[in-house]
């Protein structure tokens, strides 16, 4: 397997997502700039960029209007521009690695097109685009809440704090057993550890996030299943 390969797989891994249309993956990973000329003209993701960026937005304003029932239009539309704007698509973007697997013209990785906010935030809207149209809006979601759970806890401030207490309530009101916890993985070095854990509430789908803490990342898993089911 060459090293750009190992990329778009690990990229898969990470997304937690396999794709059944391989060519509509590549399409979302080629930059405009690697599209080239003659016989090996290829198709680029930049009208997956305008699909994904109403998907985003859908999936976004979705998950704010589960947790924040009682927030004016304001607040909601406020907090919907920061997660979705182009700066939190490009640390996404680089949460995920997303840069090693793009398709770019050699020019433009030498001027360093892989860590360029622009190219990444583009590309990571043209990836949610092609998860939409490969595996639904279900597929989407689920990659949304994995992939922005760190951004989403910035962007909750408070609420996500007490997201861990309201989903405990929340599993009360519906007479059913504590939410349960799971660390799945810890990863990265000793100074800077990830750790990505689930959440299950009996009779639902597990939610699953990762954090800086063990303690984070339950938090935004918690957020994350309340925002599912009350968007359900």
């Amino acid at each position: 397997m060459d090293r750009r390969a190992a990329a778009v797989a690990a990229l898969e891994s990470r997304l937690d997502y396999r794709f059944g249309d391989r060519e509509l993956l590549e399409r979302a990973l080629t930059h405009a700039s690697a599209g080239g000329g003659g016989p090996r003209v290829r198709a680029h993701n930049e009208t997956l960029e305008f699909l994904g960026d109403r998907v985003l937005g859908l999936l976004a304003a979705e998950t704010l209007f589960g947790l924040g029932p009682g927030w004016r239009e304001g607040e909601l539309t406020r907090r919907h521009v920061t997660l979705v704007s182009g700066a939190v698509c490009a640390r996404v973007a680089r949460g995920i690695d997303l840069g090693a697997a793009l398709r770019l013209a050699g020019s433009t990785t030498s001027q360093g097109g892989r860590d360029n906010d622009r190219i990444l935030g583009d590309a990571m809207e043209a990836l949610i685009a092609a998860i939409y149209l490969d595996g639904g809006l279900e597929a989407a979601r689920g990659v949304f809440h994995r992939a922005w759970s760190d951004e989403l806890g910035a962007a909750l401030g408070a609420e996500i704090r007490e997201a861990k207490t309201a989903l405990q309530e929340w599993a009360l009101g519906k007479r059913l057993p504590t939410p349960h916890y799971l660390m799945l993985e810890r990863s990265g070095p000793a100074h800077g550890p990830l750790f990505t854990v689930t959440v299950e509430v009996e009779g639902f789908a597990p939610a699953r996030a990762t954090g800086p803490s063990l303690r984070a990342a339950e938090k935004a898993a918690a957020a994350i299943l309340l925002a599912r089911e009350a968007a359900g």
